[in-house]
């Protein structure tokens, strides 16, 4: 590292791109925890609207409980994704101390920060990887949500359909 220039990029680059990706991970997570504001906005104004059977408030409240624990996962990966972005934002530094000390103050400064931004590193994966379960497992609240309220609208248009041909009497038949 300490005799070409390109070596010390090369050990920079990656804890860079690391950087990058984890923040567009974190902009992207920011995003669905706002879209997962608003829905349990939209969760609140279905409550307060109409009565509703009671089937469908018990469905209600597991949609409001999902949304929920999907924004307790959310700020779980963002703020793992956090660590991440700093763990791989310090790894850079380092790397880049340790290219422009180690000429000058011998191999141990080199060991030491060699050491450290491969430990920062490490870190940094570990947060991006645990925020990244946490996304996913924030996904699959969202597709039990979206599972639950397709079923809610095929149950709705069968009851409008047996209402619809019961009031022709049977006209319907074929």
């Amino acid at each position: 590292m300490v005799q070409s220039p390109f070596g010390a990029l090369t050990f920079v680059a990656a804890p860079a791109m690391l950087t990058n990706a984890s923040s567009v991970v974190a902009l992207s997570t920011i995003d669905r925890m706002l879209r997962t504001r608003d829905r349990m906005h939209e969760l609140f104004a279905r409550s307060q609207a109409a009565k509703a059977s009671e089937q469908e408030a018990a469905r209600l409240i597991e949609q409001v409980d999902r949304v929920e624990s999907q924004a307790a996962l959310l700020l779980r990966a963002l703020r793992s994704i956090y660590v991440a972005l700093a763990a791989f934002a310090c790894a850079t530094l380092v790397t880049l101390l340790g290219a422009g000390v180690a000429s000058f103050q011998g191999a141990l400064w080199l060991h030491v920060l060699a050491g450290l931004g491969v430990a920062l590193g490490l870190v940094g994966v570990g947060g991006l990887v645990f925020g990244c379960v946490s996304l996913f497992r924030a996904t699959q609240l969202s597709l039990l949500n979206i599972r639950d309220e397709a079923a809610a609208v095929r149950e709705r248009q069968a009851e409008r359909k047996t209402a619809a041909g019961g009031g022709r009497g049977g006209a319907d038949r074929r």
